[in-house]
């Protein structure tokens, strides 16, 4: 009966394995005619330019320099902040929390950075648009304090740098621009 089990396994999966091999081929080539086209490597490859774009990221190694430079200026003035850096959907790549940094600056700085690189523009710039759109703030993940600064590449934004914890947002800002800045270096 062992060896009846064996060849009976071993046959039932090579058919499978068959079955999906044609399968994944048969639809494929369905793919292909159904929308009109003769099926060739060309037909499955994409064109380029039309359906995908390149985007700049920032990397991990750049985020944390830029960081690091960030935190040092306000440690330099006795300053005691978190710093988040954030890439261009938002997501957190490094956040550093410096010495005696307050609880609530972790998620300030965060929301400073996403709301610099979400808007392309200085925090303290789009705090004054609250004027005359007060309904800005009620979008969620966003913070209008001064502290945050987008990272830009040819012009459109790729991070953004949020700091959070120094009595104004103006210190703030001016740390997370030490930081933009520590990337052209």
């Amino acid at each position: 009966m062992k060896n009846r089990t064996r060849v009976l396994t071993g046959t039932a999966l090579a058919v499978a394995l068959g079955a999906g091999a044609f399968g994944a081929v048969s639809a494929s080539a369905s793919a292909s005619v159904s929308a009109g086209h003769e099926p060739s490597a060309a037909a499955s490859a994409p064109a380029a330019g039309k359906n995908f774009t390149t985007s700049t990221h920032l990397t991990v190694d750049a985020a944390t320099r830029a960081a690091q430079a960030a935190l040092r200026a306000a440690a330099a003035e006795n300053q005691k902040v978190t710093v988040a850096v954030v890439d261009r959907n938002g997501n957190t790549i490094v956040t550093l929390r410096g010495d005696g940094a307050g609880p609530q600056s972790y998620e300030s700085a965060q929301r400073k950075a996403y709301t610099a690189v979400s808007w392309n523009a200085p925090t303290s710039v789009l705090a004054g648009r609250l004027a005359q759109t007060p309904n800005l703030k009620d979008i969620p993940g966003t913070l209008f304090l001064g502290g945050g600064a987008p990272v830009q590449a040819a012009g459109a934004p790729v991070a953004g740098i949020g700091v959070a914890g120094a009595p104004s947002g103006e210190l703030d800002e001016k740390f997370a621009k030490v930081g933009v800045d520590s990337l052209g270096k």
